[in-house]
């Protein structure tokens, strides 16, 4: 059976197989929704939609998901984003984060030069900041999950 740290919520892969079910319908092949269910468990390889149902159902819902609109600091400046991807690295809790930021942040503090980031991946912990540190010892991107839940 396929692991189900990196699986999404039920409420995600619901989501996931009604676009899926629209996208087949504007092309023009009209599938049932339980069909569609099926198709997405498939693709998380597992047998059916009842069995993937299970394995995402027997663990703790992340905070975050894909789509979801966050906001936070990332190194010292205010962000607002959009989740793109999301994946559950091991059972401490880390997770893989890639997001797509409203507006591009400088990462250079000098003055003469500037480097904009509209996009980060990082991995953070339970708590939605970063494991790895500026030389002030702050996280490189601290997620609001109060604003998150």
């Amino acid at each position: 059976m396929p692991p189900t740290l990196s699986l999404p919520s039920l409420e995600a892969l619901k989501a996931q197989a009604k676009r899926l079910r629209n996208a087949l319908a504007e092309e023009g092949d009209f599938i049932k929704h339980g069909e569609a269910l099926e198709l997405v468990a498939r693709q998380f390889g597992y047998r059916d939609w009842n069995t993937l149902h299970a394995a995402a159902g027997n663990r703790a819902p992340l905070p975050l998901a894909v789509g979801q609109d966050v906001s936070g600091l990332y190194l010292g400046q205010p962000f607002k984003a959009r989740i793109l991807s999301l994946q559950t690295l091991a059972e401490d809790g880390f997770m893989r984060i890639a997001l797509d930021l409203d507006e591009a942040v400088d990462v250079v503090k000098f003055d003469s030069f500037s480097a904009y980031r509209k996009r980060i991946q990082a991995t953070i912990k339970a708590d939605g900041s970063t494991v790895t540190r500026t030389s002030d010892g702050e996280p490189h991107l601290r997620l609001s999950l109060a604003s998150a839940a």
